[in-house]
């Protein structure tokens, strides 16, 4: 069973119907005494940083997901859930995130430029992947689709299992032992994000 987290900062519809699409059963959690019920979690979020922590400790989420993490079992944070699982965001200000990666987000430098680079990043674009199991079968363009305006860095580069080229190369795939994350939404990525969906649950 996958656990879908719901802290009121997720598209929980789409990605619980990809999960669908798959003949996978999942339930969205709300209880974060529940989560360690679960063989798998997903944590999904649209939205800003800072907002997405305060609804995580509010709920009580934010120490009920480090207790999964250190369970061993696998999880995987979805482009701003991605991000919730660095040490900080520089997002509206510096907040503090759940640090089960070490790391940071920061906006997209459009300082380097000539021309302006256009934040958000969104659409379609490429992700150059190492060997992992989370992108086994995928097509040999690996395209996925993004919608987010702020990049993980990653202190260990070890951690960085995707990047992707948007005016410059920044880290949009991490893994950390059990603890996974993907910038791109798989949910809405066709073909190549219901495989990576499909290989998140033999994992």
């Amino acid at each position: 069973m996958i656990g879908i987290v719901d802290y009121n900062m997720g598209n929980l519809a789409s990605v619980r119907n990809a999960f669908n699409l798959l003949g996978s059963e999942t339930a969205v959690e709300s209880d974060p005494e529940k989560l360690k019920l679960y063989d798998k979690l997903i944590l999904p979020g649209v939205g800003a940083f800072g907002d997405a922590m305060e609804h995580l400790k509010e709920r009580g989420m934010d120490e009920a997901l480090k207790a999964y993490a250190a369970s061993g079992n696998t999880m995987m944070g979805i482009c701003l859930g991605m991000q919730l699982l660095f040490e900080s965001s520089q997002e509206f200000g510096e907040h503090k995130g759940l640090g089960l990666i070490k790391g940071h987000v920061q906006a997209f430098d459009t300082t380097r430029f000539d021309h302006p680079l256009k934040v958000p990043h969104m659409g379609w674009n490429r992700m150059f992947t190492k060997d992992h199991p989370l992108f086994e079968k995928l097509d040999s363009e690996h395209y996925l689709y993004f919608v987010h305006s702020f990049h993980a860095v990653v202190d260990n580069a070890n951690d960085t299992i995707g990047r992707t080229e948007y005016g410059y190369s920044f880290t949009s795939a991490v893994a950390h032992n059990n603890i996974l994350g993907i910038q791109p939404h798989p949910e809405k990525s066709h073909k190549n994000g219901l495989q990576i969906l499909q290989n998140f649950i033999g994992l």
